[in-house]
């Protein structure tokens, strides 16, 4: 790919905001995975070992729920943030008389080739190297194994796009990648068969304060161009107002689009290829096509 990192995402706020993004899951983000989950009853390969990618930020009860398909299978939970890691151990912990049902949950990398499903919701629109992301999923899983992921859509925030836009304000938000763009990195990182989708999601909320406040907790405005100070007490009053105005629906609550991609890809036997030391001489398909003939001296 020309171009590996997204850009609008600014890579030194993404590591920010890995480091201090609360240890919760949003609602949202347990509602796609509930949404993901059911997904996978269309898939026939029942894994013996699957690994969960940041779990306390993708949805612990989608956690569950896919722990609850595959009661048998092993997972594996990859968090690289280590309060978020404390967390997963805390809370993915089954109480003693539960521990006979299946496996305990490991906490660890996943090793390489090890995985036969890796489930990552909501997770890739926030990576400033997303190709380095997919190869990452791409190394975890066995051959035949395949990825289950989520992320928002380039639809995500129109509405907030647009006021901003209007206002001659910086973007709210980072652009998110188109689903065929996706597609065409899955395909780069070696993905086979992929199968993209996506849907809208309508949020409101009742107050201008309260719609901020789960958008804080959803992520943080990774652009590059972002206004870089502090805002006003009086430019905080104003965006209430804005807000109000511009996205109250016909049922007195204001609105935000969210667009939801899902994708699923297979990672495909390897190749076999054919060292150059393996090549056969001419002199040597000579003699194995005449045989009975001794080797020329």
């Amino acid at each position: 790919m020309a171009n590996p990192r997204p850009p609008t995402i600014d890579p030194v706020a993404a590591r920010h905001w890995h480091r201090v993004a609360p240890a919760t899951s949003p609602w949202l983000h347990e509602e796609v995975g509930r949404r993901m989950e059911d997904r996978l009853q269309w898939i026939r390969l029942e894994p013996k070992v699957w690994a969960d990618w940041a779990p306390v930020r993708g949805g612990l009860e989608a956690h569950a729920l896919v722990e609850r398909r595959y009661p048998q299978a092993q997972c594996i939970v990859h968090e690289t943030n280590p309060a978020h890691a404390q967390a997963a151990q805390q809370l993915l912990a089954k109480p003693w008389w539960r521990r006979w049902s299946g496996p305990m949950p490991r906490h660890a990398p996943v090793p390489d080739g090890t995985a036969q499903m890796l489930w990552a919701n909501m997770a890739l629109h926030l990576s400033a190297e997303p190709e380095g992301l997919l190869a990452a999923w791409h190394r975890a899983l066995a051959p035949d194994g395949f990825l289950m992921f989520s992320c928002l859509g380039p639809d995500t925030l129109r509405e907030l796009r647009a006021l901003y836009r209007a206002l001659g304000w910086p973007a709210p938000a980072h652009e998110f990648t188109d689903m065929h763009d996706w597609g065409d990195m899955l395909a780069h990182a070696g993905f086979a068969d992929p199968v993209m989708d996506m849907e809208h999601i309508t949020l409101t909320w009742e107050t201008a304060p309260r719609l901020l406040q789960e958008l804080r907790e959803l992520g943080a405005n990774l652009h590059p161009g972002r206004f870089g100070s502090l805002r006003g007490r009086g430019w905080r009053a104003r965006l209430d107002s804005e807000l109000a105005a511009a996205l109250t629906n016909g049922e007195g609550r204001l609105a935000l689009t969210f667009e939801i991609i899902y994708g699923h890809a297979v990672k495909p036997q390897p190749r076999i290829k054919v060292a150059g030391e393996s090549a056969v001489s001419l002199q040597e398909m000579r003699a194995m096509l005449r045989p009975g003939r001794s080797n020329p001296g």
